[in-house]
């Protein structure tokens, strides 16, 4: 029976694990006033036909702390990555060099912050919920087996008590990153 409880554990583990790393993606295309090439990864370009991530099409660089620049690899599409970025909501202004996107970044004002920090709020929260999820269906889970008679309660107690201590693991985890981000966001 204990190794159902460490591939339960395992199982809820991965999963919360994603629900982190999504976090991790969504903070890192916050602005903060600093560059990074993280900022762009969420940014779609028309290209071959359809939609492809920024990625795909050039190379992202930060040459200076307020500074990101793109190498386009095909030259026409130039244009559609100064645009993809013009309209991804980043509040960002591009301007082409050549086969050279640069994308300078501005410096934030104390509202545009405050936003910024309401949004990573929104973000935490959402990793929460992701991971009470997580915690639900593997309570369910485990409910399940004790209604089968295939663990006692005295077994199904214990093993919800270690999903919750995982659960309180991830949230301090989230709580943690919320907080840093809000101190990196609120900095002057």
């Amino acid at each position: 029976m204990a190794a159902d409880l460490k591939s339960l554990i395992d199982d809820l583990t991965r999963r919360m694990d994603g629900a982190l790393e999504t976090l991790r993606r969504d903070f890192a295309g916050l602005r903060t006033g600093r560059a990074s090439p993280a900022l762009l990864e969420p940014v779609r370009v028309e290209a071959y036909g359809g939609e492809v991530p920024i990625t795909q099409v050039g190379t992202i660089g930060v040459p200076e702390p307020r500074m990101i620049t793109v190498q386009v690899w095909d030259r026409s599409l130039v244009g559609a990555v100064e645009r993809a970025i013009r309209d991804s909501g980043l509040g960002l202004n591009p301007a082409a060099d050549g086969q050279l996107v640069r994308v300078p970044i501005p410096v934030l004002t104390a509202e545009r912050r405050a936003e910024l920090a309401k949004a990573a709020g929104r973000y935490a929260e959402q990793a929460r919920v992701a991971v009470r999820g997580v915690r639900r269906d593997g309570n369910d889970r485990i409910k399940a087996l004790e209604k089968k008679h295939e663990i006692g309660e005295d077994e199904s107690a214990r093993w919800t008590e270690e999903v919750q201590k995982l659960t309180d693991g991830f949230i301090k985890r989230i709580d943690d990153g919320f907080a840093e981000k809000d101190r990196e966001i609120r900095q002057v």
